[in-house]
């Protein structure tokens, strides 16, 4: 039986999630699978992905033959690497503990970076927020300013029409009293 390591779409219109199956390579995409191993959501910056590690590495050793995205996911998470690492324990070139190592070191200079992006993206959100906030206060301000000065302006204009009738009630008052 060739068996085939592929993603199933799950989720609904413009929102996808995968999980990662094993399945015969004759079967559905969406259909009967023999082992899930893990799921990869695209929707997420950066795409989440969990995998387990030991399941992958078992089918990969035994044949089953990945699809082009899902040999990307393998590779980024490191199954290819330890299945290459282990052939060359086989052929006698290091001993087990130096692939471990290698792994490894491999492994955690991975996570660095992702960490590094995580943190970057991070911080490009909050710079972005705060300029955004600066943006909005900086519109207030002069918002209220026009306002100030635009009531400025009816007092004023209210004052000169009050003004001129109060000189008229003075004078209407004056020529009473008279």
């Amino acid at each position: 039986m060739a068996t085939k390591i592929r993603l199933q779409r799950h989720g609904r219109k413009n929102y996808a999630f995968y999980p990662i199956v094993i399945a015969d390579s004759r079967a559905p995409r969406d259909g009967k699978f023999i082992e899930r191993i893990g799921s990869y959501n695209p929707n997420t910056n950066p795409a989440t992905i969990t995998l387990n590690f030991e399941r992958a590495l078992y089918w990969v050793n035994c044949g089953a033959q990945p699809t082009d995205t899902v040999r990307t996911i393998l590779s980024n998470e490191g199954v290819l690497l330890m299945k290459h690492l282990q052939g060359g324990v086989k052929k006698g070139a290091f001993d087990e503990a130096e692939a471990q190592r290698r792994f490894d070191a491999w492994k955690s200079k991975k996570t660095a970076e992702v960490d590094a992006f995580k943190s970057k993206l991070a911080n490009e959100k909050a710079s972005d927020a705060k300029q955004r906030l600066e943006d909005e206060q900086a519109k207030n301000k002069a918002k209220a300013e026009l306002v100030a000065k635009k009531k400025a302006e009816l007092a004023a204009a209210a004052a000169e029409a009050e003004a001129p009738a109060e000189e008229a009630t003075e004078e209407v008052a004056a020529e009473s009293a008279e």
